[in-house]
């Protein structure tokens, strides 16, 4: 079994690292000093203080490579579709693309019936691109939850959590999907396959959608933004309009969106992602976290006035300091 990991950096490399410490035969596409730096002298996981270092494959021409048996993306979404020619030497007839990446995916509407079957979603995949290239048949959804940070070019330190829920977008229980989950197990992760990944989806996305873009807006930690009565109140209105949109779609919500609230207040004085990406000058994953909400709102029929004004506020901010995509 053959497994790229499309975008080594902390996730990925992270990821990567597991894979090669049990065997797997992994190959990492990656650039600049961090790739510089695998090649000269392997990937290095710091984990509960232990440091192990792996030599694996690693490039930045996807063609160096060759056909997989699955390319994992770890990119940051707005980054995928630059890169979905470049993909191509990794594909081969039955290669499966599992898409660990934040906010709603390009294929949510394959493997589903009703009126939106087959609707492709411009804010994550501007002019079907991947529809088109790497194609929804291919597609695995992944839900990603650990953190990890890259402490140093060619060393991936893990902070916390080891699942990949993953799932086939007809709900299937699919012989390639358990087989990676079994790869992933045998790695040391948690890797359950759930028949209604879209479920698992939205309550990441609930908290991702709000959380991100408030916290880019107002530079407070998760924390503040949940207990401070203005901003979680912006925060429960902004899931609130997500709830019914997904609901009109068939999506079950396993917690009340308090409950929901409360586990970030828990996490304490995190910087999210989107906060993060504002510090360090780095595009920031707007279209996949809140426009996308905002595109299934319209498409359903359903108002989203407080997405609407937190979206307009923060491609705003993103638009005054340079980072759009």
């Amino acid at each position: 079994m053959r497994i790229c990991i499309y975008g080594a950096g902390a996730i990925g490399g992270y990821l990567g690292a597991k894979l090669a410490q049990s065997g797997a035969d992994v190959a990492l596409v990656a650039r600049g000093p961090h790739l510089a730096a695998m090649r000269e002298r392997g990937l290095t996981l710091i984990e509960e203080g232990q440091a192990s270092t792996h030599r694996v494959r690693a490039a930045e021409d996807p063609a160096e490579l060759g056909p997989q048996d699955y390319v994992i993306i770890t990119l940051k979404a707005h980054s995928v579709p630059a890169v979905v020619e470049r993909m191509q030497p990794l594909l081969a007839r039955d290669t499966a693309v599992v898409t660990a990446v934040n906010g709603l995916p390009w294929w949510y509407f394959h493997g589903i019936e009703g009126p939106l079957a087959g609707t492709r979603l411009e804010s994550v995949d501007p002019g079907g691109l991947q529809w088109e290239r790497i194609g929804p048949e291919r597609a695995i959804g992944c839900v990603v939850y650990p953190a990890a940070e890259i402490a140093e070019p060619g060393v991936v330190r893990h902070i916390e959590g080891n699942r990949f829920s993953l799932g086939e977008p007809d709900g299937s229980r699919s012989e390639r999907v358990t087989r990676l989950a079994a790869a992933l197990t045998a790695a040391g992760l948690r890797a359950p396959v759930r028949p209604r990944i879209r479920d698992e989806i939205w309550v990441k996305l609930w908290g991702n959608l709000s959380f991100n873009p408030i916290s880019a807006l107002t530079r407070a930690t998760l924390d503040v933004l949940c207990t401070d009565p203005g901003t979680r109140a912006v925060a429960r209105a902004m899931m609130l309009e997500a709830q019914a949109i997904a609901e009109s779609l068939g999506v079950r919500f396993p917690i009340d969106v308090d409950r929901r609230i409360d586990g970030g207040a828990a996490v304490g004085a995190h910087r999210t992602s989107m906060l993060q990406d504002l510090e360090a000058g780095r595009p920031m994953e707007i279209e996949a976290l809140v426009g996308s909400v905002q595109e299934l709102g319209r498409l359903t029929g359903h108002p989203t006035p407080t997405i609407d004004v937190v979206l307009a506020l923060v491609r705003l901010l993103a638009r005054t300091h340079g980072l759009l995509p």
